[in-house]
């Protein structure tokens, strides 16, 4: 079982990962809307996100280490 500070941190992170991504949605919508396109993610634009991301979570790793 984990402890207290485990789960909040836990809960928190989750939190601000939905929060991040709502606002993220949002911007996307924007976007289209002045553009007066539908949002599209190519192939290479996830890889972009996907590396963007996994240099986010290699920071928290180094900042967690710390």
């Amino acid at each position: 079982m984990k402890n207290n500070w485990q789960s909040k941190i836990i809960v928190t992170g989750a939190v601000v990962g939905a929060i991040v991504g709502v606002i993220a949605a949002v911007i996307m919508v924007q976007n289209a809307e002045k553009t007066g396109s539908r949002p599209s993610l190519t192939a290479g634009d996830g890889v972009k996100v996907g590396l963007g991301l996994m240099g986010v979570l290699k920071m928290l790793a180094d900042f967690g280490a710390r």
